[in-house]
């Protein structure tokens, strides 16, 4: 079975690295196709797979056909790869904003369709990729999906309503917490600290702390209070915090990214 890539920019790389290192499919069975001579190249040469001289010809040779260019190049490559995708073949698109409906609409005939929304973690392999279907789409197909999705992360089948809310939760917010993670590392640097040194304990408290609430279940606000003591300086931080209005500045981060959603 062939799985095809239309667009090979760091989200592909990350799908055909988790899939190829989890073994889910071999070198062999991908192939790909990019706008950039280079792109093709480096993959080729990174991971081994087969690269098409087009995109029509990657739709018409794939079993499982992916769709990894940005929202704004979707209309532009169905144009191209329509009418060469084979009734049987499995879409999975992963352009945010792009609905099923729109989708669907874009190429003209009947189609079995995943769209998905990853994020950027997928690249070491801790992604969180949301995923929904249409109504053509197996319960083996779902699973053959999710299988994929699985390879360089967590994965969840959603209803498509939350999927702009995924894309602000998990597709975006890696963003904001690079810009957190920036943040705590120039404090540290002001208190004296070496620049790298800054980075390696901001950044390692913040995957601790993030593996801390999803192997511990507990709530992240009991989590808080652990670290918050009595008379304390955790405390001072977090009353420093809440006179910024963080919590309304991070929840305002994310509905601003909804709203665009519904405008791609």
């Amino acid at each position: 079975m062939k799985t095809g890539f239309i667009g090979l920019g760091n989200m592909a790389k990350a799908m055909i690295g988790g899939m190829l290192g989890n073994q889910i499919v071999a070198p062999a069975d991908i192939i790909g196709n990019a706008k950039s001579r280079a792109t093709k190249e480096a993959v080729r040469s990174a991971y081994g797979i087969e690269i098409m001289d087009s995109n029509a010809a990657v739709a018409e040779a794939s079993d499982v056909l992916v769709l990894a260019v940005k929202p704004q190049y979707m209309q532009e490559v169905i144009e191209e790869i329509r009418d060469h995708v084979p009734s049987d073949t499995l879409i999975i698109s992963i352009a945010a904003g792009k609905t099923i409906k729109w989708i669907e609409n874009a190429f003209a005939k009947t189609i079995k369709l995943v769209r998905c929304m990853p994020n950027t973690p997928a690249l070491v392999g801790e992604g969180c990729t949301g995923v929904c279907v249409n109504d053509r789409v197996s319960q083996e197909e779902i699973y053959y999906s999710l299988k994929l999705m699985e390879s360089f992360g967590k994965a969840h089948l959603v209803p498509e309503h939350l999927m702009n809310a995924v894309g602000a939760v998990s597709g975006s917010s890696p963003a904001y917490v690079f810009m957190f993670i920036e943040a705590m590392a120039d404090a540290a640097v002001a208190a004296g600290m070496p620049r790298k040194q800054a980075y390696e304990f901001a950044a390692q408290a913040v995957y601790g702390s993030a593996k801390l609430v999803l192997e511990s279940g507990d709530h992240p606000a009991y989590l808080k209070d652990m670290v918050c003591s009595p008379g304390g300086t955790t405390i001072q931080g977090v009353r420093v915090l809440e006179e910024r209005g963080m919590r309304g500045a991070v929840m305002d981060a994310l509905l601003a990214t909804v709203e665009q959603s519904d405008k791609l």
